[in-house]
């Protein structure tokens, strides 16, 4: 026991930077979790299909920078989730922000099985209501 706390003692920067590093996700996924799902479009999880975010902009170089940067932003999000399961910290509201923000094959139908859930998808409509917007549309029970 003496040796765990003396090996926290040398390595209390370390600590005190994951610490802060947590609380600013903390709060950063406060902010970000609710203005998403604030804009989703209300149809956002029954689409058969969605448009590629690439037609929808005129500038094709500002679109893929900013395309790459949050993606990367996502993932990073998700490994501080998947290490604040551990750790001190938001873990899952961290990977939802993650999983929110990052472009992957499959994440359409996860999704879809995350809002399938009755408290995730009462959730999200409470965040909506409180924002003045229509609830989501969410989807049956197949897929």
């Amino acid at each position: 026991m003496a040796e765990l706390v003396a090996w926290i003692r040398e390595h209390q920067v370390l600590f005190e930077t994951l610490g802060l590093a947590s609380l600013a996700l903390f709060v950063t996924s406060l902010v970000v979790f609710p203005l998403v799902v604030v804009n989703l479009p209300g149809d956002y999880f029954v689409r058969d299909k969605r448009d590629p975010a690439h037609q929808q902009r005129r500038h094709p170089a500002v679109w893929a920078v900013l395309s790459v940067a949050k993606n990367i932003f996502g993932f990073v999000l998700i490994l501080a989730g998947v290490a604040m399961l551990v750790l001190p910290g938001q873990g899952i509201l961290t990977i939802l922000v993650g999983v929110a923000l990052a472009n992957f094959p499959g994440k359409f139908k996860l999704e879809r099985r995350l809002v399938r859930q009755a408290s995730v998808g009462t959730a999200l409509n409470r965040i909506r209501e409180l924002a003045g917007k229509d609830p989501l549309e969410l989807p049956g029970h197949a897929d």
